[in-house]
């Protein structure tokens, strides 16, 4: 038996819808680079860290940069947990101390970094846990600049800072 091969009859009517679906994706991969924007506020490079299975919480990180009037960052939600808090991590002599803070004062002009051993969003009672690759929604609520949903990665732990 001999096999014949043919060609493709289909694939140019294949290529447009892929080199759509291709350009789509740089121009997502180009948001995520610039960050998203409300009104005068940035978000850029959100991550979350992947957790263990049974793992209660996980720790949501990114940067935001105001550039206008002072603002604040009063709460984020999200359908991966129960609730979602705010913290702050400082030394506290020899003892690191985490707290929830009411919210993140955004002040005037400047970039506020929410990393881990600092400022940072804490994802409490996990409904499944975080696992690299996949990727998650959060919502920001600001004082001024009002709400917006953004997609979060999730990276392995270790994973070096983008």
């Amino acid at each position: 038996m001999i096999a014949v091969l043919r060609p493709q009859r289909d694939l140019p009517m294949k290529l447009p819808s892929l080199l759509t679906g291709l350009a789509l994706a740089l121009v997502g991969i180009c948001a995520a680079a610039d960050g998203v924007k409300l009104g005068n506020i940035t978000i850029a490079h959100p991550i979350a860290r992947a957790t263990a299975p049974g793992q209660p919480t996980g720790g949501a990180f990114l940067t935001l940069e105001n550039h206008g009037a002072d603002d604040r960052l009063l709460s984020v939600s999200s359908a991966v947990s129960k609730s979602v808090e705010l913290h702050s991590m400082a030394m506290q002599g020899d003892v690191m101390r985490m707290r929830e803070v009411n919210a993140i004062d955004l002040p005037a002009g400047k970039t506020v970094e929410l990393k881990p051993g600092g400022l940072h969003i804490m994802l409490v009672g996990l409904k499944a846990p975080l696992k690299a690759g996949e990727r998650f929604a959060m919502k920001l609520r600001f004082e001024k600049a009002g709400e917006v949903t953004i997609d979060v990665p999730v990276e392995a732990v270790g994973t070096p800072k983008r």
